[in-house]
């Protein structure tokens, strides 16, 4: 088309720089009319784009009007910008030439005639090529793909989000898109701090807890066990209080589960849970033991999270089995041996994922509120029940009745994420409503309801078959040898360390060569996919040095030796950790 006289090389340019964009682009239903008729000079002669009412994007403003306040004033070097509708180019364009070369642009399109109507305009090959310019379907697992990709941007940088002002009157799909990437990214911003504060703790949990991990068992034997019955997922809200007492009159034939630290809630409730899951890694969760009664739980499996707190582990007065979790040793090096869980935000979400992933037949979500009237966010008996939250933490909204609740920003993160897992588990859920906030997707029900349509129901001999794998579940099981790697990887990075020291007595002159040498190290970090968790905070600190900077200091020397001596602490520790002696086979 004379029209689009670089659509052709962009498109190619995209199946070389970025395939499953372009293989999203290839199977959308274009429609070519649109194309040949849409696009038009305005009356302020300039290239514009025809929407249905016959008027152009930009009859009413001009495009340098628009984008003149889309600056990146603050770390444009190690920063991103996110812009959501492309029209023909013109604010992309503006970002592209006005942030420099290390500066990430991320378009995203809802609108596929659109989109080849900007590639059709400019020439993007050049940016494609210096990884500056990426392209993100409208889909939302693609999208959280590449926001995980800007982990250096959101340390390091700053992510600007714009909304195409023009591109809005088209409709109101970019406004909704826009909003799913702010809750995406707002949901990566917790998970990054998280892991940034964190992740040596919960690592370093899951090394203490590694030799007991081996004679627990594994979870294996659950997988399937939960085929024609039905479960029950007690959370601690407030609304537990009032069901609690009339499930427990009448509990039906059901499997019952909660959270650990909801154990004493329910407990009080009356109901005596089957098995119980522990994912929080914090210490501050051997505050349950202070309320709970050790000997009415000394018979509930606890299904544990490795990374939980060792000290509360080693606390829990009944059986316990492992469950390896995504973040840590499991990810990469155990994936072979042992079912990895993405834990989610919260343990209800863990227990939606884990209850589909045993195969039950549906699953009824009681206490689950999200959120709380009054003052009482928690049933009585939970560690939290008279907690007082920070106000910058607090959400307002209503519930089904238009009545005000109250939430935090947690729990509605937590919320969306469960929203986000109904929608493609294969599993249906109910949700016996108290009052608080709704679960989209899930069904809510009354105790009548619940009655009437058998959730409480299961097949014969089901919750037996299900006890019976709960217990097979607890018999230990044969892991990998682990090679020590402390020796070998001192020796490479006391050689790295010598090197740099020499380069750094003539800084100014060796400044390509420390980059490269910077470089080399940081990808010597994360050759190792055992250890690449729990050097995460390393790893990211060696990325500071190696991709976020364009120059070099003699401060930076004292630095990159103090990553490195954390590094081989690590390692070490993890030698010493790991090196269980038994009769495991060798990996």
């Amino acid at each position: 088309m004379s029209a689009y006289p670089f659509l052709k090389d962009n498109i190619e340019a995209l199946a070389t720089y970025n395939p499953p964009f372009h293989a999203w682009l290839s199977s959308q239903d274009i429609d070519e009319e649109q194309l040949t008729s849409s696009l038009f000079k305005n009356n302020w002669g300039i290239l514009d784009w025809k929407m249905e009412n016959g008027k152009g994007l930009f009859d009413s403003l001009m495009p340098n009007l628009i984008y003149k306040d889309w600056k990146v004033t603050e770390k444009a070097d190690t920063s991103a910008t996110f812009i959501i509708g492309c029209n023909v180019g013109y604010g992309l364009n503006h970002v592209l030439m006005n942030t420099p070369d290390t500066h990430k642009v991320i378009i995203t399109e809802p609108n596929p005639e659109l989109l080849l109507a900007c590639l059709g305009q400019t020439d993007y090959r050049p940016f494609m090529k210096a990884g500056k310019l990426h392209f993100c379907s409208t889909d939302e697992n693609n999208l959280m793909n590449i926001i995980k990709d800007l982990d250096l941007q959101f340390v390091y940088g700053k992510i600007y989000l714009r909304l195409d002002i023009a591109s809005q009157q088209i409709g109101p799909e970019y406004a909704r898109w826009a909003a799913t990437i702010r809750d995406k990214m707002e949901s990566f911003s917790v998970e990054m701090t998280t892991l940034r504060l964190k992740q040596d703790v919960m690592v370093g949990n899951e090394l203490e807890n590694f030799s007991k991990t081996i004679t627990d068992g594994s979870i294996t034997p659950l997988k399937g066990a939960g085929k024609g019955l039905g479960a029950v997922v007690l959370g601690a809200g407030p609304s537990l209080a009032e069901f609690g007492p009339e499930l427990a009159k009448n509990p039906g034939n059901a499997i019952y589960t909660t959270s650990l630290q909801g154990l004493p809630a329910v407990h009080k409730a009356g109901i005596k849970p089957h098995f119980c899951v522990g994912i929080d890694y914090s210490p501050h969760m051997i505050r349950v033991y202070e309320q709970l009664d050790r000997e009415w739980a000394k018979d509930i499996p606890l299904i544990y999270s490795t990374k939980l707190d060792n000290k509360v582990l080693e606390a829990y007065p009944g059986p316990t089995i492992p469950m390896w979790t995504m973040g840590g040793l499991g990810t990469f090096a155990l994936h072979n041996h042992e079912e990895v869980f993405d834990a989610g935000s919260n343990v209800s979400v863990t227990l939606a994922r884990f209850l589909d992933w045993c195969g039950f037949n549906h699953i009824l979500l009681v206490g689950q509120d999200f959120a709380w009237k009054g003052k009482v966010s928690h049933a009585d008996g939970h560690q939290n029940s008279g907690a007082t939250y920070n106000k910058n933490m607090i959400v307002n909204l209503k519930n089904a009745d238009g009545e005000d609740i109250t939430s935090t920003l947690q729990y509605m993160t937590s919320k969306r994420e469960m929203e986000g897992d109904i929608k493609t588990l294969s599993t249906p859920f109910f949700n016996l409503y108290g009052g608080c906030a709704l679960i989209e997707g899930a069904r809510n029900v009354d105790m009548q309801k619940i009655h009437m349509e058998g959730l409480l129901s299961s097949a014969p001999g089901g919750i037996d078959y299900f006890k019976t794998a709960l217990n097979m579940s607890r018999t230990p099981r044969k892991f990998p040898i682990f090679e020590p790697r402390s020796l070998k990887w001192n020796n490479s990075l006391k050689h790295a360390t010598k090197r740099l020291e020499k380069l750094f007595r003539k800084y100014s002159k060796n400044q390509e060569e420390i980059h490269k040498a910077m470089h080399e190290v940081y990808f010597f970090l994360r050759q190792d996919p055992l250890y690449l968790p729990y050097l995460y905070n390393e790893i990211l600190d060696m990325a500071g040095l190696a991709r976020a900077k364009s120059s070099y200091a003699p401060r930076d020397l004292p630095r990159f030796k103090q990553i490195i001596k954390k590094t081989m602490q690590k390692v070490r520790y993890m030698d010493r950790c790991l090196s269980v002696a038994d009769t495991r086979k060798a990996a």
